[in-house]
């Protein structure tokens, strides 16, 4: 399976927000609760911000959208164009981290290379604007990919503005 990536833009937000429910709803099974997994969809999702910001990738596998994600230059660590508390303030990359955010596998690609493909994306996309360090909030669903990927765990935390408390860990890595 060859996977191609590219820029997101405004024309793949349906599809993306496809992907998106699919990931939330099948990729947490086994890891949360069912009332967990619909929280979660208040704390995820869509962020038209970095398909603005030209920071989001997709990823596709034999002319399907088999992921997506991206990384950002701005305050938010993670959540949605619908979640509570975002902050669009510029990073200053000398001082603070960029930010991982919005990974996505669509549940057919899972475990298939398209998260390591995003994830090596945005580091050296962080990396060429001058950041030396990346932070990203994950899902329980994804903490074995980002360690694999260099990743440590800076803070457990959960998030209950969906409802359910859904536990989240928040990671670092140098680049």
């Amino acid at each position: 399976m060859a996977l191609a990536h590219r820029i997101a833009t405004a024309a793949d937000l349906p599809a993306l927000e496809a992907v998106m429910e699919a990931a939330i709803g099948e990729l947490q099974k086994g890891y949360l609760a069912p009332e967990q997994i619909a929280s979660s969809r208040m704390i995820m999702g869509l962020d038209r911000q970095l398909v603005a910001d030209g920071t989001y990738f997709v990823v596709e596998a034999d002319g399907r959208l088999a992921g997506c994600g991206g990384w950002s230059r701005r305050a938010t660590l993670y959540g949605g164009d619908h979640t509570p508390g975002r902050d669009a303030a510029l990073l200053d990359p000398a001082t603070e981290p960029a930010r991982v955010r919005a990974m996505y596998t669509h549940p057919d690609f899972a475990r298939r290379g398209v998260g390591r493909l995003i994830l090596s994306l945005c580091e050296d996309a962080a990396r060429a604007e001058g950041f030396g360090r990346l932070e990203l909030m994950a899902t329980l669903s994804g903490l074995p990919l980002y360690t694999a990927f260099g990743f440590e765990p800076i803070e457990a935390i959960e998030d209950a503005r969906g409802g359910a408390p859904v536990p989240l860990v928040r990671m670092g890595k140098s680049i």
